[in-house]
């Protein structure tokens, strides 16, 4: 997928309000009218000022009176033995619980959650939830002083209830507690869905257990593994075993393996939907099969990254016989009822360049080479319909006479899933949700399957099935995986389970950041492993002025590194400061909003906050240059570190001018001007994320 042109339709920022209160009051008067609306406002005020740090957010928040204190002899129940699922997710609650409390439970939450009348927390669900498109995911949640009460019409809703009913969980001075309230919840869409990629680098089992949990933390429900592309295969094939054997450089999955994975997404009410790229993307296959390519080998291990050349022989009936044997065995193994086949950015000069390929085409009137990969796409949905899966193919898979019962996952945008749902097949939206790109959560956010303005008609929109956040792995390793996916991922599962009226970006923000630190608690190393890294770069421990110059700097967006400096492969060091950057900058963000608010206030406390951030920028680089003199890795980043320096002597002296409403020199003006423009480009494949607001500044001394 590297060199795809993605582009993202961004539906309207417009703020609403999150809230509902119920107020009773009788309109008699217009002055009683303009009293009521003086009250509903204090009291969405006094509600934001004790905003639910809740994500996704539900469909229906009721606050009511009173607080739950949470207690030592804190006991939950339900109508379940041990082994079954709600019973497992009932013992991660409470030992989640424990662990961010510090509370001792009375309850042998692990042998027994029988409903007694020392139970404060009932959970109820009323039939078992199948893993399956469509499955009720819905829940209530009622909390009140004396109990709280969970129900679900299916054990998968119940999951979804647990994940809310732990992010409700609030402290003060007398201990911990939750707020009274009622909520009604239920996802917007069914397929909200995370890919990871683990062909490209391979991801190791602990990689993908603990984004599994971090998935079921903001409701996730469908992880999408890409398991097989040029650069290596990552299943065991008992029947075809020179697959793994020589297309994975040993880094592949046991089968052992694959059914634990399953097992724990299962109890996670996580659907698995494997990826096996075909015909393209398909250069590990040939290295122990090249006999079914469309060009002689011998192949090795693709170690670049882009579109390769290698390709299936869709007119050889041994190609067949070979996929209907190897997939016979993967939809045994994985039992969700669809299996993804890829079918992406296919090359077609190996097909052009084969005289046997171009006489079968013209005896069988196949007038091009997208309607040969058409060819191929429907030999294999008989293979599939034959094992009773559903096939979900990228955009490319689209040609006339495709089935309707496929899938169509859509990288290419709005423009072509439209076209798609209008011929009536169901789709999902990956445009937009590609998280390698180093996107904002913002842009994610305001992103939307089916956005306020879609063209479709709501029956068409039926069709539309949900989304995925994308997880590419050309440009990160076990080690940096989870800082690229979260917290961002969050934000897109807000996107795909609230309504689409939710849609205010600060109070997103304001809930992302605390959601951040809270996913640590799944086991996910977006946060711990910065640091780590960092003092490998600097090869000490005093890292202090680099994590400064790290919480400000993100890497350049989309797939521009691979333009940069030397070519990236797969056996290229992913451990760089560039790589130990975070995907977005919070801090960045938050100096722009406050420099924002500051021009149209002059509040001299927000100034004041603003001098802070600049005066410890413009310090920096000194500090940073006595690590930088003993650690070689680190010299490409000096200039980095001088820009922000420079930049910060520019809001300095920006912010001064202001205070004191003086103008600046218009020779200056302009000597100022060009050191901006110079820090706007990337170093060491790094931007300074800060810069913007600075500009912000700087550009107020123009007016």
């Amino acid at each position: 997928m590297l060199y795809r042109k993605v582009s993202q339709d961004q539906g309207s920022s417009a703020g609403h309000y999150t809230w509902q209160i119920s107020i009773r009051l009788q309109l008699l008067l217009l002055v009683i009218v303009a009293s009521f609306c003086l009250h509903l406002g204090a009291a969405e005020e006094e509600l934001k000022s004790t905003s639910l740090n809740l994500m996704p957010w539900p469909v229906k928040v009721e606050i009511t009176n009173g607080q739950f204190r949470l207690t030592e002899n804190f006991y939950l129940g339900g109508e379940v033995k041990p082994g079954h699922r709600v019973f497992k997710a009932g013992a991660r609650f409470m030992s989640r619980l424990a662990g961010r409390t510090g509370l001792f439970f009375e309850q042998d939450y692990l042998v027994t959650q029988e409903i007694s009348n020392r139970t404060k927390f009932f959970y109820h669900f009323d039939q078992p939830g199948r893993l399956v498109p469509g499955e009720d995911e819905s829940y209530q949640l009622e909390i009140y002083p004396e109990k709280i009460e969970l129900k679900a019409k299916t054990d998968v809703g119940l999951l979804r209830g647990f994940e809310t009913l732990l992010q409700l969980l609030f402290s003060d001075e007398q201990g911990y507690f939750f707020p009274c309230l009622r909520i009604e919840d239920f996802p917007r869409f069914t397929w909200r869905g995370l890919l990871i990629d683990s062909s490209r680098h391979f991801m190791p089992v602990d990689v993908v257990k603990r984004n599994l949990l971090a998935m079921s933390a903001v409701k996730l429900n469908v992880l999408h593994w890409h398991l097989s592309d040029d650069q290596g295969f990552r299943v065991e094939s008992k029947v075809f075993p020179r697959l793994h054997q020589l297309g994975s450089d040993g880094c592949y999955y046991s089968q052992e393996e694959i059914k634990e994975i399953i097992q724990l997404a299962s109890e996670l009410g996580i659907r698995i939907v494997p990826e096996f790229d075909l015909p393209g993307h398909s250069t590990s296959w040939f290295v122990a099969y090249p006999e079914y390519a469309s060009a002689p080998g011998p192949y090795q291990i693709e170690r670049k990254f882009g579109v390769s050349l290698p390709v299936f022989n869709p007119t050889l009936e041994k190609t067949y016989k070979f996929l209907d044997r190897f997939l016979k065995e993967m939809t045994a193994l994985f039992p969700d009822p669809y299996f993804h086949l890829g079918g992406d950015e296919v090359d077609p000069r190996q097909w052009k360049e084969n005289p046997e390929i171009q006489k079968f085409m013209k005896k069988n009137n196949i007038p091009d080479e997208p309607a040969l990969q058409a060819y191929f796409n429907r030999r294999l949905l008989k293979i599939l319909t034959k094992y009773q899966k559903k096939m979900v193919g990228w955009d490319e898979i689209y040609q006339p006479g495709l089935p309707q019962d496929v899938v169509i996952q859509s990288w290419r945008g709005q423009e072509a899933l439209v076209d798609a749902v209008r011929k009536g097949y169901q789709c999902l939206l990956s445009n937009g949700y590609y998280i390698d790109l180093m996107g904002s959560a913002e842009k994610h956010y305001l992103n939307d399957p089916v956005p306020p303005d879609s063209p479709l008609t709501a029956e068409e929109k039926k069709l539309v099935l949900g989304g995925e956040a994308t997880m590419w792995a050309e440009l990160v390793s076990p080690e940096t995986v989870d800082s690229r996916i979260w917290p961002r991922t969050g934000a897109i599962a807000e996107r795909l389970w609230s309504p689409v009226e939710i849609r205010d970006v600060d109070e997103m923000y304001r809930r992302l950041k605390v959601i951040n630190l809270r996913l640590e608690e799944n086991g996910v190393n977006h946060l711990k492993n910065q640091p780590m890294m960092l003092r490998r770069l600097a090869q000490s421990e005093q890292i202090k002025s680099l994590e400064v110059l790290a919480a400000v700097s993100e890497p350049i967006k989309g797939y521009s590194r691979h333009s940069q400096g030397k070519p990236y492969s797969s056996l290229s060091p992913l451990t760089r400061f560039v790589d130990a950057c975070y995907s977005e900058s919070f801090e960045a963000r938050d100096f722009k909003r406050l420099v924002e608010n500051f021009l149209k206030s002059r509040d001299r406390r927000q100034a004041e906050e603003i001098k802070g951030y600049l005066q410890l920028w413009q310090a920096n680089h000194q500090e940073l240059m006595a690590i930088v003199a003993c650690s070689p890795v680190l010299k490409e980043i000096i200039p980095l570190s001088e820009n922000l320096a420079s930049i910060s002597d520019i809001g300095l002296e920006a912010l001064r001018l202001i205070l004191n409403s003086k103008k600046i020199d218009p020779a200056r003006l302009q000597t100022r001007q060009k050191v901006l423009e110079e820090a706007r480009k990337p170093v060491a494949e790094c931007e300074l994320a800060v810069l913007p607001g600075v500009e912000l500044l700087f550009n107020s001394l123009k007016k």
